[in-house]
């Protein structure tokens, strides 16, 4: 006879946690302990679970699973940026990084398995799209990030940025409820203020955002301010405009209040000319929000280098001189393909 399938606890909610507890003919507030066991103590066994009888335990065991995601693999680069390999339930691998900086400890995670979105620039999006993570997938992921960062560090995490692997507004569902269970006094506990949700660019789920009121930041992609230019780079601009993104992203703010972050790497020779400048001081004009200049770091699948310092400085003078709110930003954890558009799961890793 086949072997029951086991249903996984922490796709239920509370309320249907309750039902089939009372289907095991349990109180239903010993599934409030067992849920407050999975997401505010973030346990990954039944066993830690001490207030819970031990045949009660079993009985979970024989019903339920907990497909927590583990840590296959940790860089350490000499910055103290910790890139990790995770492999999940069903052996796929992920990565996410632990950025250590004065004043804050950041999480960089993960929202799908690979990437759809093939921008030329980013390692990720040579890779193949295999899956969207599960919300607790996510979840785990702010988890070891955060033991990681108390056990090395003794600091615990105080930033979010779903800037890892993937398009998070193409998992816009389980991204949306892993940040419920990361920042619900029921879960983590965390601020939503501390969370950025970066994405390539995509209207209708950016105006979708405004709709659902979202408390976390959010940050677009844009590395070029002209259409043919951004076309080049980032095929979803395609079918999402600049135009179209001004529309939304103003659509976004007046439902939020929230300003946006444009994050612009700076390509020699392709979008760090004074134009280019200009170009994007304009598009900046649109509704309140801040530029993060960021350092391009090389793969081996593309030929863009980073630009000169002296270009990247013009630059940003000039967008400063137009009243843009701009940072430059040094990349972390390079010497281990940790930074900012390296992440790709490399063979036998």
């Amino acid at each position: 006879m086949a072997e029951k399938e086991k249903i996984d606890i922490r796709s239920l909610s509370l309320e249907a946690l309750q039902k089939h507890f009372f289907q095991m003919d349990e109180k239903g507030f010993r599934a409030k302990q067992v849920y407050e066991w999975l997401w505010k103590k973030s346990s990954f066994s039944f066993d830690e679970m001490s207030n819970i009888s031990k045949e009660l335990r079993t009985k979970l065991a024989d019903n339920f699973v907990i497909n927590n995601v583990q840590i296959s693999n940790s860089q350490f680069s000499a910055d103290k940026t910790i890139k990790n390999s995770f492999i999940l339930h069903d052996k796929h691998l992920i990565e996410g990084v632990l950025i250590p900086t004065p004043g804050r400890m950041t999480a960089c995670v993960s929202s799908q398995v690979g990437c759809s979105l093939t921008c030329k620039f980013c390692a990720t999006g040579y890779m193949e799209r295999k899956r969207n993570l599960n919300p607790d997938e996510i979840y785990d992921q702010v988890v070891l990030i955060d033991r990681q960062a108390r056990e090395n560090y003794d600091i615990p995490l105080s930033n979010i940025v779903y800037m890892g692997m993937g398009e998070p507004l193409l998992n816009y569902k389980n991204v949306m409820d892993s940040i419920e269970k990361i920042t619900s006094p029921e879960g983590l506990n965390m601020a939503a203020k501390r969370i950025t949700v970066s994405t390539a660019g995509i209207a209708k789920m950016i105006k979708k955002l405004g709709d659902d009121g979202v408390k976390f930041n959010l940050a677009l992609s844009l590395h070029a301010a002209n259409d043919e230019k951004r076309n080049t780079i980032m095929p979803i601009n395609e079918q999402n405009s600049l135009k179209a993104l001004a529309e939304a992203l103003k659509y976004y703010y007046a439902k939020t209040k929230n300003p946006v972050t444009y994050e612009y790497i700076i390509f020699d020779g392709f979008n760090d000319n004074i134009e280019d400048a200009e170009e994007l001081a304009r598009f900046c004009k649109h509704l309140p929000c801040k530029v993060n200049i960021i350092e391009y770091n090389p793969i081996s699948m593309a030929a863009f280098i980073n630009a000169g310092e002296d270009k990247v400085e013009a630059f940003a003078e000039h967008l400063r001189k137009n009243g843009v709110n701009t940072h430059l930003r040094r990349s972390r954890g390079k010497d281990i393909d940790a930074a900012c558009g390296q992440l790709a799961i490399k063979e036998g890793q």
